[in-house]
């Protein structure tokens, strides 16, 4: 098992000036879906990170990589706004840094829908479309919400839980899962990740 950060009940303020430590986790990367002068906000927040983001961004450590049949999780906070994009996790990253980059990711958002997708470069192909799913946590007014996102890649079907429910599941088939493990988020999004463990 390789736990990034020990999974906790919390209880945050929204504001993201709380967090104490201020600093990017050390050796994390920030890719943006596209060039960008905007920046996002991302710090180490015992336990876990703090992210606010801008624009559109995955966020990893070039190290943490999975391969084979594992298990990945996260257990996330989404804080009040107006906007309804989606946040989660990836599996399979590779070429993150080039013109190739490839990755599976699992999303869901604040009116309790999910999607997967893959991104081919510039071509994000759609696997499963935004659905409802009773297993999500809304968020709505300025009360927070907090989800438990996993994937368990096993050998011959990837299965998609939320919340220790399962909310969909495909064929492995010829879908790449080996490679680096991360974060999505997209826009304008303020959220508070305490954990991202990988399972083997």
């Amino acid at each position: 098992m390789h736990i990034l950060t020990p999974l906790a009940t919390l209880s945050f303020a929204a504001a993201p000036l709380l967090a104490q430590e201020l600093e990017r986790p050390a050796d994390w990367q920030v890719r943006f879906d596209r060039p960008t002068s905007d920046s996002v906000y991302f710090v180490t927040m015992t336990p876990g990170w703090h992210l606010t983001t801008g624009p559109s961004a995955i966020f990893y450590n070039p190290s943490t990589t999975a391969a084979g049949e594992y298990r990945v999780s996260s257990e996330i906070y989404l804080f009040p706004g107006d906007r309804r994009e989606g946040f989660g996790l990836f599996i399979g990253g590779t070429d993150l840094e080039g013109e190739g980059q490839s990755y599976l990711y699992f999303l869901i958002r604040k009116d309790g829908r999910y999607i997967v997708k893959r991104r081919n470069g510039v071509e994000t192909p759609t696997i499963t479309p935004w659905t409802e799913h009773p297993a999500i946590v809304r968020q709505s007014g300025d009360q927070q919400a907090k989800n438990v996102l996993e994937i368990d890649v096993g050998p011959e079907r990837l299965t998609f839980y939320v919340n220790g429910e399962t909310v969909t599941s495909i064929p492995r088939g010829a879908l790449l899962t080996d490679g680096v493990v991360g974060l999505r988020v997209n826009h304008n999004l303020n959220l508070h990740v305490t954990s991202l463990t990988i399972t083997r």
